[in-house]
């Protein structure tokens, strides 16, 4: 029998769908390019942080599975596709993933079915990309079948807010369609939104990762200055957040990560200089700066060992947390990656430590991981926290390291060198 839901991707958004849409009673399948993703999931193996073996195994006992045959998507009520969308290499929007699932999508596409988007992208990918795919082969969108955006909203390692509580924004290529959607959503979420249209929708999720982008580049400029200016930051954070209107504190770090901040600001950049012929400059300047403070927290690194007469070149530091989050494995885009490249290149002798992770790359070399963590302590140079697992005990590793520099403002500033 054809599924309620087909979801075309099982990634760390995808798979998360899958388990709501699964709790709520829907036949759901997912497919995925990858077999020997599919495989473990068909052996209830979780690939993501964010469902557990046992989650996988409760999916399938209510009757997910996985497939690589594009087939199953035939006759399929609802299809969402939750692929990756990442940047091509000369930083504009790499579509390739969407359009070969849209394709795959309209190799199989039936009257009545719903297709939902949810790849974060640039406006209009909905209207001018996806939907001429899907009506090459003869049906009509907001006739024969149905089609919209809603940008996912995925957390991972957000103890509170899922899929179910999260607000679904949806945006649909006629009102119908938008209606469609939200009815379907409307089985396993909560509070369903409905956009003005797929464009709407588009910009909104481009919106919430630009405001944060900024934000933190704006937090980030003002921990170098303020470093300079011998003010200590977080305490001024602190301050300003008890202000109970009108200010968001936001935080400064290393570098940002994960597959939003750092990537999804360059989609509206992109779109808008390619339409309109003019630069986002917030955004561009932004981007400027969260990308150069892992080489920022590099040069520091440096300063705090030859402020005791300690050449960088031969020194041995040590990175702790290198995941792009606190307490979940996930790597994308860890600023880590860009500060120890920035390390090495000043000669200086990197390993790292992280309880979510066993081996670690950057740029095709891999780093030596240090397993007994004590004695990594003592013996390196200096130690760098560049991401603050709970399982940290930081007090004690500050108490054990000959130097520790804090990127994320854990310590007191009379303990140890802070960001």
């Amino acid at each position: 029998m054809p599924a309620d839901l087909v979801i075309v991707g099982l990634g760390y958004v995808g798979l998360p769908l899958a388990q709501e849409a699964s709790r709520a009673g829907l036949s759901v399948t997912g497919f995925d390019v990858n077999q020997s993703v599919v495989d473990g999931l068909n052996s209830g193996v979780s690939h993501v942080d964010d469902l557990s073996d046992a989650d996988v195994a409760a999916m399938r006992a209510a009757g997910f599975r996985a497939t690589t045959d594009e087939t199953e998507l035939a006759g399929a009520q609802s299809i969402v596709i939750c692929v990756p969308t990442p940047l091509s290499e000369d930083g504009g929007p790499d579509l390739g993933p969407v359009r070969s699932a849209t394709a795959t999508v309209a190799r199989n596409l039936q009257p009545g079915t719903l297709v939902v988007l949810e790849s974060t992208t640039y406006p209009g990918t909905t209207e001018e990309l996806v939907k001429p795919a899907l009506e090459a082969g003869g049906l009509e969108v907001g006739k024969d079948i149905h089609l919209a955006f809603s940008p996912e909203r995925v957390d991972p390692g957000n103890p509170v807010y899922g899929i179910k509580n999260t607000p679904k924004v949806v945006g649909g290529c006629t009102p119908q369609c938008t209606e469609r959607a939200v009815t379907f959503y409307g089985k396993f979420i909560d509070t369903v939104v409905p956009a003005s249209g797929t464009r709407e929708a588009e910009t909104a999720k481009l919106l919430e990762n630009t405001s944060r982008h900024i934000n933190i580049a704006l937090v980030n400029e003002m921990a170098r200055f303020c470093h300079e200016l011998g003010i200590d930051l977080w305490d001024v954070i602190r301050l300003a957040k008890t202000k109970p209107f009108g200010f968001q504190a936001f935080y400064p770090g290393p570098g940002v990560g994960g597959h939003c901040i750092p990537i999804d600001p360059n989609y509206l950049s992109y779109n808008v200089r390619s339409r309109l012929g003019y630069p986002f400059r917030f955004v561009e300047l932004a981007q400027e700066i969260n990308a150069t403070m892992p080489r920022y927290v590099a040069g520091r690194a440096q300063n705090i060992l030859n402020a005791d007469g300690l050449a960088t070149k031969g020194a041995s530091i040590l990175l702790l947390g290198v995941t792009y989050k606190p307490d979940i494995a996930d790597q994308r885009e860890s600023p880590a990656v860009d500060l120890a490249k920035s390390l090495t290149e000043l000669g200086a002798e990197v390993r790292f430590h992280d309880p979510y992770v066993t081996n670690w790359g950057v740029h095709g070399t891999t780093m030596a991981r240090e397993e007994d963590l004590d004695a990594a302590i003592a013996a390196a140079d200096l130690v760098v926290l560049v991401q603050n697992h709970k399982v940290y005990d930081v007090d004690a590793l500050v108490a054990g390291a000959k130097r520790f520099f804090d990127t994320r403002g854990v310590v007191s500033p009379e303990k140890a060198h802070r960001l």
